[in-house]
């Protein structure tokens, strides 16, 4: 217990003192923004340069972590959309943000850092591997009904090519194939820049966490957040531990993966098409206060360094 407590505490406390620093006022939203497009530009993209440079890649994909994963997916995001539907009502474009929230996982602010420090080193590459897919797959999904499959599909495509962690994956891939080292001077740079990645991206979601607040849509967030922290986990963990076939770490680091709380791609995504973006702070601000307390019960159900 004491082992989990030395995992979730340190992620989550940063998480607190982000809050607790923009409540006192002691620093603005503006620095929460600032932070937040310095991790996902710079300091992101250089851990997943460092990491996935020096990591030994596996000879071939265990497709059914794929498919352990993605299966999840669809049964949450279908389940949050019928409940939105049925029970509360809501608009197309609300119902597809009430999807998109519940089965879209905040990996960079709290997944990178829950994740590697559970794992360690033998996590980062799946890890990475899962962000590589997770990120394309789920914004193209929420833009294609959201545009009622008449999506703009260059515009799309180049969005995802340019976009910062993507970026870093496939140069990072390239220059692993080409063979060449990293000059020392540039190793320590990236490497300074990669170890910022981590605190900074928990200050950031505490000072987020402020700002979203819990609104009026309690009941739709409650729901998101009981799919998110509790449904999609456990069917990845039926999936990736008894269906499909994959090393035990990469099946730990795809529950983990989806215990994570809802990501901010949501509220982003709902503030693009004008639409949901108070269920989507709701959410993620709900999702995100109880998934310390869920994450602790995943790590020890799984048994995460304990020995």
């Amino acid at each position: 217990m004491l082992h989990i407590l030395s995992i979730v505490l340190p992620v989550f406390g940063l998480i607190a003192l982000g809050y607790g620093a923009r409540r006192v006022k002691l620093v603005l939203d503006r620095t929460g923004d600032g932070l937040s497009d310095y991790v996902f530009t710079i300091a992101v993209p250089a851990l997943i340069f460092k990491t996935l440079t020096a990591a030994d890649l596996p000879a071939s994909q265990p497709w059914g972590y794929w498919f352990a994963y993605f299966s999840a997916v669809i049964i949450v995001w279908s389940l949050a959309m019928m409940i939105g539907h049925r029970v509360f009502k809501l608009t197309r474009m609300d119902n597809i943000v009430t999807g998109f929230s519940a089965a879209q996982a905040n990996t960079v602010m709290v997944g990178i850092p829950l994740i590697l420090e559970a794992y360690g080193k033998p996590g980062a590459v799946p890890l990475f591997l899962l962000i590589a897919i997770h990120l394309p797959i789920m914004m193209t999904a929420a833009t294609v009904m959201a545009e009622k499959g008449q999506a703009h599909w260059k515009r799309m495509i180049r969005q995802l090519l340019l976009h910062p962690i993507l970026l870093a994956i496939f140069i990072s891939t390239a220059f692993r194939l080409s063979g060449l080292a990293v000059p020392t001077s540039l190793k320590m740079i990236i490497d300074m820049l990669g170890a910022s990645a981590i605190p900074c991206a928990l200050f950031a979601m505490g000072i987020a966490l402020y700002r979203y607040g819990i609104g009026e849509d309690l009941k739709i967030a409650a729901m998101i957040t009981a799919l998110k922290l509790i449904l999609h986990p456990l069917l990845v963990y039926i999936f990736a531990f008894h269906v499909f076939t994959m090393p035990p770490v990469w099946a730990g680091v795809a529950v983990l993966f989806a215990a994570s709380p809802a990501g901010v791609n949501a509220y982003l995504f709902a503030e693009r098409y004008r639409a949901g973006a108070r269920i989507a702070s709701s959410a993620i601000a709900l999702s995100t206060g109880l998934s310390v307390i869920t994450t602790a019960f995943w790590l020890a159900f799984l048994g995460v360094g304990i020995h």
